[in-house]
């Protein structure tokens, strides 16, 4: 394997748009069915390259997986618990099968039919066995509109600037898109004078954010220092956690989110590799004060990832978008979040997710979720079909994308969408 040549060196012998997501810049992991067997693949343009194929006809020879074929399996678990030389040679080796001046896989007709897929032709399954779940809140401005919907008089938590904020959520309920999801009920409390009531929730929201894979387990007693979040963070996904704000306002004080954020959150089918996003790399936000020594970051880890949320009702032809922003916005970084987490000695799981909290950038239509952008209801958002949304409704469907370029060529994440049912 040529472990000189960089990966923007290589041009991939398919035919891919530009426009793709799954550029061979990317080479983003998942798991698909076809005729009933699960099994892990590659997307490369509108493409599923199916990796136990190539395992079992010899592709991977002289490589940590060239024994057991981890890649006839229903989750990524045991590939990414192989470690981070692993995910490497890998990715070096599928560079070099996709390239054009490489006629390992192009001129092997047999072969080449049999491992590269039409994307249509298959099914997307959950990507990973998802062990634990953490959901962060390290957006300055979300935290700050939020802040003033609710505490005008200090609208960004004092603590928000000394370690990023999260709490444990729910992994059996992450599904992967697309997803109906069902309007949950719980109790809430619509008039402060009164009693709460039971029923559907009324204030059902979405959030645009990024969450990332845990590929290697921590040892018990033992953090993540900031610098070593490489050796443990396999790749990313879009995801959005829903909410159901009125349940999750009456319920959240004083232990925090519970039944108001358990019932549903979604993640895009396709893990894109952490060395796709190398390139992707910009300096973050200024942190003021600086943190403390074991957040501080002695390299970028920000990333200029295009993120983007759009929404179609039922009445529309055709969705509009109702959000544009970046990941680069972000106050804390991903690599900040897995030191915090694990700062008081907490372990990490093959297969733990931990999100970014919702994306929300400085300007009105950058904002992450419709609680900012209906300020909390109170300013309905007007669609181009006529209708307004102070939050979602029966019917709608939100599609979440997100990608960057590198070398004119997308590096994305494809869709994350969840269509909204009627509570039972």
């Amino acid at each position: 394997m040529n472990a000189e040549r960089t990966d923007t060196s290589y041009r991939a012998w398919l035919d891919i748009e530009p426009t793709s997501d799954f550029s061979i810049y990317n080479l983003p992991y998942g798991v698909f069915n076809r005729n009933g067997k699960k099994r892990v693949g590659v997307a490369i343009g509108d493409y599923v390259l199916d990796l136990a194929e190539l395992h079992e006809a010899g592709m991977f020879a002289g490589t940590a997986v060239a024994g057991e074929n981890v890649f006839a399996r229903h989750c990524l678990n045991d590939f990414m618990s192989l470690g981070r030389a692993a995910w490497g040679q890998i990715r070096q080796r599928l560079l070099e099968l996709l390239d054009a001046d490489n006629s390992e896989l192009s001129q092997r007709q047999p072969l080449r039919d049999r491992a590269l897929i039409r994307m249509r032709e298959v099914t997307l399954e959950m990507p990973v066995e998802v062990a634990d779940y953490i959901d962060f809140y390290t957006s300055r401005e979300h935290a700050s509109n939020v802040g003033r919907l609710f505490r005008a008089d200090a609208a960004l938590p004092p603590n928000f600037v000394y370690m990023p904020l999260g709490y444990h959520g729910r992994s059996g309920t992450i599904f992967v898109s697309p997803h109906k999801v069902r309007r949950p009920k719980g109790q809430y409390r619509p008039d402060p004078t009164k009693p709460p009531i039971f029923g559907p929730t009324q204030r059902l929201d979405f959030e645009l954010e990024v969450a990332f894979v845990v590929g290697q387990a921590s040892e018990e007693g033992v953090p993540i220092p900031v610098d070593h979040a490489r050796d443990y963070i396999f790749g990313a996904v879009l995801l959005n956690d829903l909410s159901a704000r009125d349940i999750q306002q009456w319920e959240y004080q004083p232990l925090g989110p519970f039944l108001g954020k358990s019932f549903a959150t979604v993640i895009s089918p396709w893990v894109v590799p952490l060395a796709a996003l190398e390139p992707l790399r910009v300096p973050g936000v200024k942190q003021e004060p600086e943190p403390l020594p074991y957040l501080r970051l002695a390299e970028d880890w920000a990333f200029d990832l295009h993120l983007e949320a759009w929404l179609k009702t039922v009445e529309m032809d055709a969705p509009t978008r109702l959000t544009k922003t970046n990941f680069r916005y972000l106050y804390w970084s991903v690599a900040q979040m897995l030191a915090h987490a694990t700062i008081n000695g907490a372990r990490m799981r093959v297969g733990d997710l931990f999100a970014s909290g919702t994306v929300s950038g400085p300007t009105p239509d950058s904002l992450g979720c419709m609680l900012e952008l209906s300020q909390a209801g109170r300013s309905p958002v007007l669609l181009p079909s006529g209708e307004t949304r102070a939050f979602l409704e029966d019917g709608d469907q939100i599609t979440l994308v997100g990608y960057g370029d590198v070398e004119g060529r997308r590096v994305g994440f494809g869709e994350c969408v969840c269509t909204v049912v009627t509570a039972d």
